[in-house]
């Protein structure tokens, strides 16, 4: 009997983690709301990200809100009626830019939601308060704007490059602007504890937009990858390589994402992304584009990065 005990005890102290092992916990959730652009509305970019083991989360872009929280309650991510999630689990909305397939869902759920706060750079916020709450296209839900403003919204400016605290999380924010044919987009660098995910709006690459900012951003991050505090990048592809660069209208595809990807290896070193998750969204039906661009992405990947593709109401862990 002595003996069996011994034995159960060596094992468990085997099975202890020890000092220098690898340690695999999690730190951040992401439950894809919406994860396409273009004309499916059920199914528009939209990300709710908590940190581990809280429901504190924050939801990035808000195309679709109400059907994927069904998805996610229907595939049991949460157990709480889909009203429920959307009035208590989500914090704060971030929206990386105004064009509608980001926006109609914050727009369409506003009567049924709870008070919280929506960022974003100036011009999209501006964007937001002129032309869609307003009075005269639906209602402003607002505390800034037309008048009557019911104040359920607050409008939080988030200048480039500064740090912020997110309300009502443990998180905070640094964001950065992108560019998006004629319009200014924006990548948002969510930070839990010492650990990061850069979620990105849509974006062009910088030889077609005529631009550097994806390599300001990417010279900012890399030191994140190489210290491996930065646990995932979401970026989207759009369009398949077949796609004329004169009608990305500010868009990736599978070849200009890996010519970004070459980019920021050269400030990592091809080393550290070996195996980095990327997590694609954006994808623009119809669904032969998208199995399309999937079969393009994992041929183009010759840097050996852990491709996520994500589907609507199912949660990731990183």
């Amino acid at each position: 009997m002595l003996r069996k005990y011994l034995i159960i005890i060596i094992l468990n102290l085997l099975l202890l983690p020890h000092p220098g092992m690898a340690q695999t916990t999690s730190l951040f959730k992401i439950v894809p709301l919406g994860v396409k652009g273009g004309i499916d509305e059920s199914n528009l970019s939209a990300y709710m990200i908590a940190p581990a083991g809280t429901n504190d989360y924050v939801c990035l872009d808000a195309g679709t809100l109400h059907y994927g929280i069904e998805r996610a309650v229907a595939n049991k991510v949460f157990n709480i009626p889909a009203d429920k999630v959307l009035k208590k689990y989500i914090k704060a909305y971030f929206i990386s830019h105004a064009h509608l397939d980001h926006v109609s869902g914050l727009i369409i759920n506003s009567p049924d939601d709870s008070a919280k706060t929506i960022y974003g750079l100036a011009s999209t916020l501006e964007t937001i308060k002129s032309h869609y709450f307003t009075w005269a296209s639906w209602a402003n839900f607002t505390d800034e704007g037309d008048a009557p403003q019911l104040k359920k919204y607050h409008y939080r400016p988030l200048s480039p490059d500064s740090v912020t605290a997110v309300k009502n999380t443990a998180m905070s924010v640094t964001t950065y602007p992108l560019s998006h044919s004629n319009l200014s987009s924006s990548a948002f660098l969510l930070k839990n504890k010492d650990a990061y995910i850069l979620y990105l709006g849509d974006v062009g690459p910088d030889e077609v937009e005529k631009s550097d900012k994806l390599h300001k951003l990417w010279t900012s991050v890399a030191p994140l990858i190489k210290s491996k505090k930065l646990k995932a990048i979401m970026i989207e592809t759009s369009f398949r390589d077949e796609q004329p660069d004169k009608t990305l209208f500010g868009h990736l595809t599978p070849r200009w994402l890996m010519r970004e990807m070459d980019d920021l290896a050269g400030l990592t070193g091809e080393p550290a992304l070996k195996g980095f998750k990327l997590v694609i969204t954006h994808v623009k039906p119809p669904e032969s584009n998208i199995r399309a661009l999937k079969l393009q992405l994992k041929s183009e990947n010759k840097l050996g990065l852990n491709l996520i593709f994500p589907e609507q109401g199912r949660k990731i862990t990183l």
